[in-house]
């Protein structure tokens, strides 16, 4: 019974702020002048019941599910590391230059080498702030965040020096070579990384689940103080977990570029980002890895259909941001109420005016 109401919550939890977000949207849609059940038809047919439209959404799927399990392993243990998109980006990064200086392998060996690339710089920039959280109980929160702006300035330098391509029309870096792109298969838009992100997903799915490393990040999220009376490490168990998380990241940024962009601009993470987005799926999945696979292709079916929309209806696709924004919204919410109790102390304070108003009278 227990089980079944669990089930429930965590059916609610997803449908909700999801629900909403498209209702909200609807509005806006109808407002606008446009049918939303046609838009939200067209949205979806084309992203996931048409065979290209579905290789397509899979394909841009891969990096979230990765960035939402990177996320989802740090945040179930409380330890908020904001840091997944600059982990992501720098991978990507490094795993580009890997990918157009290193000549003369073989696909297999080049593509392995700058996947372990982006995984060792993703778990490297993930050291600094495990080590201040682990061993000075810095704030890991601000240290993510703020490092997020120095790896912005550091790419924009190498970008724009030593790594320019001269001939190419913007600021990017050399394209990397053919050994090491990811190859279409069927010429669809997925390639094998979609396969690795799978296999990734497969075993934090046993760690999170059947692995006494995911019991210790659920003790560690419950209460470190405990944990630690316990006789667990909690500083290892941090610096465990957030070089697990930085690995991931910088998979999924490495990943990114050798399957879709194949070279390094400033704009290579889009808007707003592979790491925010996974912030955003990890939230949606309830840092479930089962639900981070479904709100990652939840979520890369609304950006697939918002292509789509545009070209058959009269709504801009900006429209999908916008219901991506409201999702953000609710989810924060819940984020906060879930983590400070909001909906508990406004219940409190409401209780308190009430009963000062009946002793006033």
């Amino acid at each position: 019974m227990k089980n079944h109401s669990s089930i429930l919550k965590s059916i609610y939890n997803v449908l909700f702020p999801v629900l909403s977000a498209l209702f909200l949207g609807g509005i806006i849609i109808a407002v606008i002048g446009e049918n939303p059940f046609s838009t939200y038809s067209i949205m979806i047919q084309k992203s996931l019941f048409s065979v290209n439209g579905l290789l397509k959404t899979l394909h841009f799927a891969a990096p979230l599910i990765l960035t939402g399990l990177a996320i989802a392993i740090t945040f179930k243990a409380n330890i908020f590391n904001m840091g997944v998109e600059g982990q992501a980006v720098l991978g990507a990064f490094f795993a580009g230059v890997v990918g157009f200086s290193v000549k003369g392998f073989p696909p297999l060996f080049h593509i392995t080498l700058c996947i372990l690339t982006g995984i060792a710089v993703g778990m490297l920039f993930a050291l600094i702030p495990a080590i201040l959280k682990a061993y000075f109980n810095v704030n890991e929160m601000v240290v993510t965040l703020m490092l997020n702006y120095v790896v912005v300035e550091i790419v924009k330098f190498l970008s724009q020096g030593v790594f320019k391509d001269p001939s190419s029309g913007y600021v990017s870096t050399y394209p990397i070579l053919e050994s090491a792109m990811f190859k279409k298969i069927f010429n669809s838009d997925l390639t094998i990384f979609f396969f690795i992100a799978l296999i990734v997903f497969g075993i934090m799915y046993v760690v999170f689940k059947h692995s006494k490393l995911g019991y210790e990040v659920t003790a560690i999220g419950k209460n470190p103080e405990f944990s630690e009376a316990t006789g667990m490490k909690v500083s290892k168990k941090i610096m465990v977990i957030m070089l697990i998380s930085g690995a991931i990241s910088g998979l999924a940024g490495a990943g990114f570029l050798m399957s879709e962009k194949f070279r390094f601009t400033l704009d290579f993470s889009g808007s707003p980002g592979l790491g925010w987005d996974g912030m955003l799926i990890a939230l949606l999945g309830s840092h479930n890895p089962v639900g981070i696979l479904i709100a990652a292709i939840f979520y890369a079916a609304l950006k697939t259909g918002s292509d789509y929309i545009s070209v058959f209806t009269n709504v801009p696709k900006d429209i999908v941001g916008v219901i991506q924004g409201i999702m953000i919204l609710l989810l924060s919410v819940k984020f906060l109420n879930s983590n400070l109790d909001l909906a508990g102390k406004l219940k409190a304070i409401w209780k308190k005016s009430k009963s000062r108003e009946h002793k006033a009278l």
